[in-house]
């Protein structure tokens, strides 16, 4: 079967060359196409492997067009020529400098001659096109990492502003070095293991169930009835994914120390899911608690809330509410999460 992917083109206009090697290539499997003009050759050498040319047929042709598009190769590319000479002339050495990478070939010559050099130069523009997808990709790689590059300087920044900001207020709310070295590790804790989720999909998006079960799976019981958690799938990008994940660990650790998870039977319910209003998503996510000791309004705000009320709102847009309920914390957020087609595709 003739693969048409690898065609050789053929300007011969003059005499039988062209039908002669034509047949010759079919033989061999070999497509060809003929050509009559240097003008319909050069618009078809984009999508051709090779080119057999007799010398007459340059001598008599305008060949300004060819030696413009020989000279507009991209890097990787030496497109292979074969020139047909007659016998015992000395080939014009304007055409062999203009062609560059150019066999040449006597007429008459041999079929088997000239089905080598066509093998020739077809090995070598696959290795050329091979080149060609080498240099691409390297390059997609390149501007992948200079992209990654950026992106961790961009996390590593927002990252150590909040650490500081974790500093800061464990210290003022911690009524002992214990107590402050307790809070403080768990926030970082819960910091990494957001990073975490983010650097395993190359600081891109982040799971918000992954994000739910790191915090609360420890809490589940053996039945797995104790955390309900219900929602579609939802990929948060960094900016959004990081704040989200520190809102869900002061939730936990209220949770733990004050609401459900700090008795047997209390049990945690979170379900999410995300709308579309005016072409713009919103993730929704509600937290209710049941079961744990009744809860009313703080007299106070404490870093946590502080947290939730101010990066949630002021970093990621989102609205926040609490329902203190006797029955457990009813907390809901809805945020706008940024289109994925802002972000850069690697």
């Amino acid at each position: 079967m003739i693969e048409a992917d690898a065609t050789v083109l053929v300007l011969a206009p003059v005499g039988r060359d062209a039908e002669v090697a034509s047949a010759i290539l079919a033989e061999e499997q070999i497509a060809s196409r003929p050509c009559g003009s240097l003008l319909e050759l050069v618009g078809s050498l984009d999508s051709a492997c090779g080119a057999v040319i007799t010398e007459e047929a340059l001598l008599a042709s305008n060949r300004q067009v060819l030696a413009d598009w020989i000279a507009r190769q991209p890097p990787w590319s030496d497109f292979p020529f074969i020139l047909l000479t007659m016998r015992g002339a000395v080939p014009d050495q304007r055409l062999t400098d203009m062609l560059g990478n150019v066999s040449l070939l006597e007429r008459p010559f041999h079929p088997a001659t000239l089905i080598m050099a066509v093998r020739f130069a077809l090995r070598a523009r696959r290795r050329q096109r091979e080149a060609e997808t080498f240099l691409a990709e390297r390059e997609r790689t390149t501007e992948r990492q200079t992209l990654l590059i950026r992106e961790l300087h961009h996390r590593v920044k927002n990252t150590l502003a909040t650490v500081q900001a974790l500093l800061g207020a464990s210290a003022r709310t911690a009524t002992s070095v214990d107590a402050f070295y307790a809070s403080f590790s768990a926030r970082v804790i819960s910091l990494a293991k957001t990073h975490n989720l983010l650097t395993e999909d190359y600081w891109q998006q982040a799971p918000l169930r992954e994000m739910l079960v790191n915090e609360l799976g420890p809490y589940n019981d053996v039945q797995g009835t104790r955390i309900q958690l219900e929602g579609p799938k939802v990929e948060l990008l960094g900016d959004l994914a990081v704040p989200t994940g520190m809102a869900i660990h002061e939730l936990t650790t209220n949770a733990a120390k004050h609401g459900a998870l700090s008795v047997p039977e209390g049990r945690i319910e979170v379900e999410w899911d995300v709308k579309r209003l005016q072409d713009k998503r919103y993730l929704q996510l509600d937290w209710r608690e049941h079961g744990g000791p009744p809860t009313q309004p703080p007299k106070r705000k404490g870093f946590g809330s502080t947290l939730l009320h101010r990066v949630l709102k002021v970093q990621c847009d989102a609205e926040i509410a609490f329902d203190f309920r006797p029955s457990g914390l009813h907390f809901r957020m809805e945020a706008p999460i940024p289109d994925t087609r802002s972000v850069p595709a690697y």
